[in-house]
């Protein structure tokens, strides 16, 4: 659990976390993942919403915070898997925990 003791470097850490997980599309990106390795456009369709530039700019990003693996295919024409890396997987419980706040949160506000 945390503690206020050594409280900049809780902050400086939790900072870490949401630089690389900012946004609006990166932890949707690693949920579509957590199941399995993915092509580009197998990403932008389960991912609604997303532009195919803002997929590319978030796929580079988590790479370099290696987080998901890119992984070019010896086929015609080109292809290009993403899946995540063991350091990716460790934000499944996270990502799981926000997804069940999320369902709470939606049916508290929502009533649903």
């Amino acid at each position: 659990m945390l503690t206020r003791e050594g409280c900049p470097e809780n902050v400086l850490a939790i900072k870490d976390a949401l630089e690389a997980l900012e946004g609006r599309w990166k932890l949707l990106i690693l949920f579509a993942l957590s199941t399995g390795p993915r092509r580009f456009r197998q990403l932008a369709r389960e991912v609604s919403g997303i532009t195919d530039k803002v997929l590319a700019k978030e796929l580079k990003s988590l790479e370099a915070h290696a987080l998901i693996l890119r992984e070019p295919q010896d086929t015609f024409p080109p292809t290009v898997e993403y899946s995540l890396t063991p350091h990716g997987r460790s934000l499944e419980k996270v990502i799981e925990e926000l997804h069940s706040w999320g369902l709470l949160h939606r049916k508290k506000i929502m009533g649903k």
